[in-house]
């Protein structure tokens, strides 16, 4: 059975598992970047989030940057975990694991893989407050919703 390198997820995501998947022979450095649920964004207190993706589209987005980082980066291996559903603080997000025969390498793809994930997959997020809630748009934060928008 083939390994899913990049999906999206209802439930907990397990980092390890993540790590798991890019792990090969020809690898020195794996890094990983696993964004979790912050609780003070913009001096406001969170109380959780709510993600909600165009989830085939989602995955197609993800490996599309996967694509882009071999294209990059040949020898790195990459898969990617996105959360969606109520996520609580401290929950994980999102875990991005990379693998390369060198260090560098993995760092560089790895942080590339989160900026294209917050410029391209359609995932938004909806902030939850002591005081209120508001759907924040894309992971960029460029495109607000009306709390009506995304019901």
């Amino acid at each position: 059975m083939m390994e899913t390198l990049f999906e999206i997820v209802h439930e907990a995501i397990s980092i390890e598992a993540v790590s798991k998947k890019v792990f090969k022979r020809e690898a020195g450095a794996v890094t990983t970047f696993t964004g979790i649920v912050r609780e003070f964004t913009k001096g406001k207190r969170t109380l959780s989030l709510e993600y909600v993706a165009y989830e085939p589209m989602a995955v197609k987005m993800l490996a599309q940057i996967g694509t882009e980082i071999k294209k990059r980066w040949a020898e790195a291996e990459v898969a990617i975990t996105h959360r969606v559903g109520k996520l609580e603080i401290s929950d994980i997000a999102v875990v991005i694991a990379v693998s390369t025969p060198h260090r560098r390498d993995a760092y560089e793809a790895n942080e590339y893989a989160i900026e294209r994930i917050k410029q391209l997959v359609p995932i938004w997020k909806k902030e939850i407050w002591e005081d209120g809630e508001m759907w924040i748009g894309d992971q960029l934060e460029h495109n607000p919703y009306a709390n009506e928008e995304l019901k």
